[in-house]
């Protein structure tokens, strides 16, 4: 399969058998081992590498070729995106991919394979759009290679992103449920689940044996997480019961089926999903004496440049951590001071601002007694349509695909952020927009701002948009090789500062508040996210700079992706300033977001220069 990146090329009329039988091997031992040395594979790269291409249709042609060979070695990327059809989906529908470093080695052989050919390609004639697709998969690929070295600083059972949890949402929210045959893949998938459980216990534990060990908060709220999985008995479990809600509303599927399925699932879970689970928890149990109190990148070998990797992915620029932590500093003083001026003048005089903006959610809270959260997921959905309706004025591009306000699921409500999950491809799911309401306190004045950053016009407009668009390429259309924190998530953070910008606020100081209250928790980030990494803050100190205890945990978890907030959201802008400083009266608000949205998810260099080409053809138009 991987041949087929090489193969449209004509690569066996240019080498010599020698030279193509060496190739073989050495790419053969990339994809089973993890001996295999890069120089050894660039050594092998090299002498099957043919001239730079000069045909724009060869990109093409190759660049959805190697997409294809990358979505094939991760079966969850292509459910999610659902990139194949027939019976390759139907295969990859029934997988869940191995946590081996024998898959791991065959991701970066074949990254390497593409940004060698990537770069060949971008330095001949390509035009804009095959330009911008090369960039942006170079960009994507390049990252996987540089993050290879420290994939395991970072727990492999983390609370957010760990295997334990990635299974469990994965299975309960993106497999698809729609017909019989859909049935046979979630039972064929739940009885690989135990494998995949001890192959990321091997990897922690391989992982130990380098002094790369969690911090104890992180491994106490995964070890909390492994216990709420194991308390229901298994007919209770989470994957049966939402197993068998789901295909409660496949038509076809008699009750009599129904029955055998779900008690086949049952099975599953109790006699190998469950005992895979408290295997993870002895493995905790094992290493929790080893963990401690220090929770930065910085405590661990190789530490900072693992943290400069993670900053360079997720923010999509070379700033130091320094450099990002005295952005931070500025942008927390600018807008707290415009939150002074505010809470004055709703009567909040005394303390700081997280002091006087905690006295004011105190009296926003709902009136003890029933259960508010239902009322609270209606005024959600209530400010997503009203966004919806507002947003006609400042945007010509709107997705097709509807988008639901959804409760997060029990078993991560705790832990969870707010957070989009795209419309399946096929109509089958719409977008959603989770809110977690763990309670007891609610945030109450930031809620119209949450559902601008994750709903309307935020991720939902910017990546529904993008997955329906005709002018792109299906790899970035599926977003296959990202494209950049700081796009996605700047976006997002724009569209809410948006709002502030288009008065949507007028007679709603609370919610205004609650705006620039979001726009300076993004400003804290990069003050705290830094100071965790990189200048050794504790756990505590970042709690008290004004960080809820759940979210600093999260940068402890996942290093240096709260930093792209902030920092995407000032470059576009930016860009934006740029624009109408060089267009004047030829600039539109519309026709300026449609470039960013149309774009779809790019590195924001690559983004750069695709609004500096859209200022030059307005200026010449």
């Amino acid at each position: 399969m991987l041949l087929s990146a090489l193969s449209n090329d004509k690569v066996g009329s240019m080498i010599s058998m020698t030279s193509k039988r060496r190739f073989v091997a050495l790419l053969f031992l990339a994809l089973t081992t993890t001996s295999i040395s890069s120089l050894a594979l660039a050594s092998a790269l090299d002498e099957v590498r043919p001239k730079a291409p000069q045909s724009q249709q060869g990109f093409d042609l190759w660049a959805d070729n190697f997409a294809v060979d990358w979505v094939r070695l991760s079966a969850e990327m292509a459910t999610d995106t659902q990139y194949f059809s027939g019976a390759e989906q139907d295969v990859q529908d029934r997988q869940l991919t191995p946590i081996t470093p024998a898959q791991r080695a065959k991701e970066i052989a074949l990254a390497r394979i593409g940004l060698a050919r990537l770069n060949q390609f971008l330095a001949g004639p390509l035009e804009t759009t095959q330009r911008s697709s090369a960039e942006t998969m170079r960009n994507g690929l390049q990252h996987r290679i540089a993050g290879e070295p420290y994939a395991d600083h970072n727990f492999v059972f983390s609370q957010f992103s760990g295997a334990h949890i990635n299974a469990v949402r994965f299975m309960t929210t993106a497999h698809p449920l729609r017909n019989a045959a859909d049935v046979s893949s979630y039972l064929a998938r739940l009885s690989q689940i135990a494998d995949r459980m001890d192959e990321a216990i091997a990897t922690g534990r391989a992982a130990t044996e380098r002094s790369l060990i969690p911090p104890r908060v992180i491994l106490e709220r995964a070890q909390t997480q492994v216990q709420t999985f194991l308390a229901p008995p298994a007919q209770k479990n989470v994957l049966v019961t939402t197993f068998a809600q789901r295909i409660e509303r496949i038509s076809g599927l008699s009750a009599a089926e129904r029955a055998t399925a779900i008690a086949s699932a049952t099975r599953i879970v109790e006699q190998q999903i469950r005992p895979a689970y408290a295997r993870i928890q002895t493995f905790m149990t094992e290493i929790y004496p080893r963990t401690g109190d220090a929770v930065g990148l910085s405590r661990l070998p190789d530490g900072a440049q693992a943290y400069q990797v993670a900053l360079a992915k997720f923010t999509g620029t070379v700033l130091s951590a320094g450099d990002i932590h005295a952005i931070g500093l500025r942008e927390v003083a600018r807008i707290e001071a415009r939150m002074d001026g505010l809470l004055r003048q709703l009567g909040f005089q005394e303390g700081g601002i997280a002091q006087r903006m905690a006295l004011l959610e105190a009296s926003l809270q709902p009136v003890a007694g029933s259960d508010p959260r239902p009322d609270l997921l209606m005024r959600y959905t209530a400010m997503v349509r009203d966004a919806e309706k507002r947003s006609t004025a400042l945007f010509n591009l709107k997705p097709r695909a509807p988008v639901e306000v959804l409760r997060e699921p029990a078993l991560t409500e705790a832990s969870a952020a707010a957070h989009y999950n795209i419309p399946a491809p096929d109509g089958s799911r719409p977008g959603v927009f989770w809110v977690p309401l763990p309670g007891p306190l609610f945030n109450m004045s930031r809620m119209r701002s949450l559902s601008y950053h994750e709903a309307v016009p935020g991720h939902h407009f910017q990546l529904a948009i993008q997955a329906e668009l005709t002018g792109l390429p299906k790899f970035r259309t599926m977003r296959i090789f990202g494209g950049g924190s700081a796009h996605s998530e700047g976006w997002a953070l724009y569209t809410e500062k948006l709002a502030v910008e288009q008065d949507w606020y007028r007679d709603d100081a609370v919610g205004l508040l609650g705006a620039l209250g979001s726009e300076l928790f993004r400003a804290r980030r990069l003050v705290v996210d830094t100071g965790l990494h990189s200048k050794g803050w504790t756990r505590e100190q970042a709690i008290e700079y004004g960080i809820e205890a759940s979210e600093v945990e999260r940068y402890i978890a996942w290093p240096g992706q709260a930093c792209a907030y902030m920092l995407g959201m000032l470059r576009i802008v930016e860009l934006r300033e740029r624009a109408k400083t060089a267009l004047g009266t030829k600039f539109s608000l519309p026709a300026f977001h449609d470039v960013v949205l149309q774009t779809g998810s790019v590195p924001m260099d690559v983004l750069e220069k695709i609004v500096d080409q859209w200022i030059a053809g307005q200026k010449s138009a």
